[in-house]
């Protein structure tokens, strides 16, 4: 029974996430769910991203959280329209609570919209939310295993930030061990490194945004 309940909800979250991934192309906005753990840097990527980013990029930010407006208040300094979605302890975002954050948006002022799911390496990845690209971002500070610890997380991503690039010296992160086992688990994976703190790698992850949202 549990099952075949969970199975309906993922078929109800799939059509409604296909409903705004079609309101999105017809408004000409690219999504992207980024995704992670508690800590790795996703929103101070954003934060050092956005005013990077070329004056016909307009980006709009949903922030997903499980408590507080803390995200979307660091976000709307970067002068970004910016909303806070607040899951009240579920650990992912679902299409539904998307829906209603995408009617707080301008869509016909914005063509790029950024997405930052809930911190966890898990439960967001079973979650369409209309996305056209999905993003992890994973730190130095956690470990060089994530990907075979998470494989279902880092097999669906286009994208693979490693942030926090500044403290690979100080740390025994395995690059190449890193390396192995995103390839093991989704050789298609571009990896970009970064650092949110010095703003290392940053002229490469401006490309990448610039190549998807053309493409």
């Amino acid at each position: 029974m549990k099952v075949e309940v969970m199975s309906d909800i993922l078929k109800a979250n799939d059509l409604l996430a296909n409903e705004i991934r079609e309101l999105l192309r017809a408004n000409g906005v690219t999504s992207f769910n980024i995704m992670g753990s508690p800590g790795s840097g996703k929103t101070s990527i954003l934060e050092r991203l956005i005013p990077m980013l070329p004056k016909e990029i307009k980006p709009a930010v949903i922030e997903g959280d499980i408590a507080t407006t803390n995200d979307a208040e660091r976000i709307a300094k970067t002068g970004v329209f910016a909303t806070q979605i607040n899951t009240r302890g579920a650990c992912h975002l679902d299409a539904a609570m998307v829906k209603a954050a995408i009617q707080k948006i301008e869509l016909d002022k914005i063509n790029l919209l950024f997405i930052e799911n809930v911190g966890n390496l898990v439960c967001p990845s079973g979650f369409d939310i209309g996305e056209n690209k999905r993003i992890v971002v994973s730190s130095i500070s956690e470990g060089d295993d994530k990907p075979i610890k998470y494989p279902v997380m880092f097999k669906g991503v286009s994208l693979v930030i490693l942030n926090k690039i500044d403290l690979m010296e100080l740390s025994d992160f395995d690059e190449e061990n890193f390396t192995k086992g995103l390839k093991k688990i989704n050789p298609g994976a571009t990896v970009l490194k970064v650092s949110a703190k010095t703003g290392e790698g940053f002229e490469e992850l401006v490309r990448w945004v610039k190549e998807n949202i053309a493409s």
